[in-house]
Parts: C-alpha cells; sequence; structure tokens
C-alpha cells in the first residue's frame, strides 16, 4: 500500500518533495484536485466536502496513510474526517495533516515567544495555528496575517517577477505592524515556499523563516517508526504517482515549476 499526499493544488508538491528527500524507500501518490483549486477562500462544508472526496480517492488507489498537504483542508477538514468519517470508511487506515506537526516545533524557533503565521483566507478564520499552537505553548502569542494574492501569484508563475513584491511587501509591513516582537513567522500554505526569495528580501533579518515541508517529513517519519502496524503495510519500490482533477498536460508544466523535474501525471475523476 501507498503513502497519500493531498493538495488542492500544487503547494503540496512541496511537502511531497521533502517527504521523499526523508524517506525515499516508500511508494506514494500525489493527488492534486487543480479542477476545484483554490480551497483557501471557500466555506468549511465546501472544503470538507471536497477534502473528504479526494481522501476517498486515495483510499480507492490503495493508500494506507495519507498526508492532507494543505494547510486550508487541515484547518477546515481533518478533525471530521478522522472522528466521523475514518471510523466508517477506512477504521484501518490513517489521515493526518500538517498544522500539528508545525505547531509541535514552533517553542524552537522563537526566543521572544511571538509568531507570525502568512496564511490563507481559510487558513486564518479557522485559528487552527492559534489553537494548536495554545494547547502546546499557552506562552506564545501568535500573530496573523490573511494573504489572499500569494497563491494565484504562484500558481500562475508570476512569483519570481517585479509584480509581485507588491503583494510580499505588503502583508510583511501588515503583519510587523501588528507586532513588533515577532521573531518567526510560519508560511502557513504550501505554496508560500516558492514565494521565498521575495519573503527574505523585505523581512528583517533577525526573523526566522519556518516552512513546513522538513518538519512534516520528519514527523512522517516519526509516526511510521512509532506506528509499525501501519509502516510494515507501506510498500517499497520508490515509486511516485501523480493524479490531477485537471488537465494533465497543465499539471505537468505547472509541477514543473515546483519540482524542477519532469513528471507524467493522470486524470481522475471524483465521485
Amino acid at each position: 500500500m501507498k503513502i497519500g499526499i493531498f493538495d488542492s493544488g500544487y503547494g503540496g508538491l512541496t511537502i511531497l518533495e521533502k517527504i521523499v528527500e526523508k524517506l525515499p524507500q516508500y511508494d506514494y501518490i500525489y493527488l492534486g484536485d487543480n479542477a476545484r483549486t483554490p480551497y483557501g477562500s471557500r466555506s468549511f462544508e465546501v472544503v470538507y466536502a471536497y477534502t473528504l472526496q479526494c481522501v476517498k480517492k486515495l483510499f480507492e488507489l490503495d493508500c494506507q496513510i495519507i498526508i492532507i498537504a494543505c494547510n486550508t483542508a487541515s484547518a477546515k477538514a481533518l478533525r471530521t474526517i478522522q472522528q466521523a468519517d475514518l471510523p466508517n470508511i477506512a477504521p484501518n487506515r490513517r489521515v493526518l495533516g500538517i498544522i500539528r506537526p508545525t505547531a509541535e516545533k514552533i517553542d524552537y524557533f522563537t526566543k521572544t515567544k511571538t509568531v507570525g503565521i502568512f496564511g490563507t483566507s481559510g487558513t486564518i478564520q479557522s485559528k487552527s495555528y492559534e489553537m494548536e499552537i495554545a494547547k502546546l505553548f499557552e506562552q506564545i502569542t501568535v500573530v496573523s496575517e490573511d494573504c489572499p494574492m500569494w497563491v494565484p501569484i504562484v500558481e500562475n508563475n508570476e512569483h519570481l517577477k517585479n509584480g509581485a513584491d507588491y503583494f510580499v511587501k505588503q502583508h510583511i509591513d501588515n503583519i510587523l505592524a501588528k507586532n513588533k516582537n515577532i521573531d518567526a513567522i510560519i508560511l502557513g500554505c504550501t505554496h508560500y515556499p516558492l514565494l521565498l526569495e521575495k519573503i527574505r528580501k523585505y523581512l528583517p533579518e533577525n526573523i526566522k523563516i519556518i516552512t513546513q515541508g522538513n518538519l512534516v517529513a520528519d514527523s512522517l517519519a516519526d509516526y511510521l517508526l512509532r506506528h509499525s502496524e501501519h509502516e510494515k503495510l507501506c510498500t517499497k519500490n520508490s515509486t511516485i504517482q501523480f493524479y490531477t482533477t485537471e488537465s494533465v498536460e497543465k499539471f505537468e508544466s505547472s509541477a514543473s515549476i515546483f519540482l524542477n523535474k519532469n513528471i507524467e501525471a493522470k486524470r481522475v475523476m471524483l465521485n
């Protein structure tokens, strides 16, 4: 059985890349719901319905463990799927998110105990990071900033062009105006690492930038070590399959931006 990686679009490829670097021996399936992206501005009900459809598809494709590599879907759908759906549709399989693994490590990055989060409208409105961090580190203050234009900039391959600078600087200025004590900022969307060069350009040097890929990869490695009943079911042929709900040609072209290599994909229809 395989390890599934799901995202509403292409951003989850930044998570897949780091997981494969850390755990190259396993077989992976990546599913991008590109036909319905972005999820960031959609309601809780719609994000949950879409995410559940994609989880079921990955189960059909023989995945034992699924990582929801989308902050919006993790924020709006993960808990309900884990608690209400999984016991009925696949009680012996697991669905994991990416917010908790990030929150678990946040204390390591901050001395002032004040951290920022850049995210989509859906992630910020859900307050999922605030809640997860508060459970673990009640002394940490969380400052959030909604960045609605960042995903479209990346998805349209505009992230390296000069026009992106305005939107990056705008949100950096906004979040620092809210709290001057921030010394670490989470990139709370898997698209945002592609804007890393511009974020570093405008962010003060003393502020750490936290990307999620390595944190999620380390968390999955730890999970597999602690749960041998799931790990032993995961096949190890070092393969990766790519699926999209949109045009295969478009997916292959855009995915190459994230992975810096050519890939082959297949199209799937969701029930």
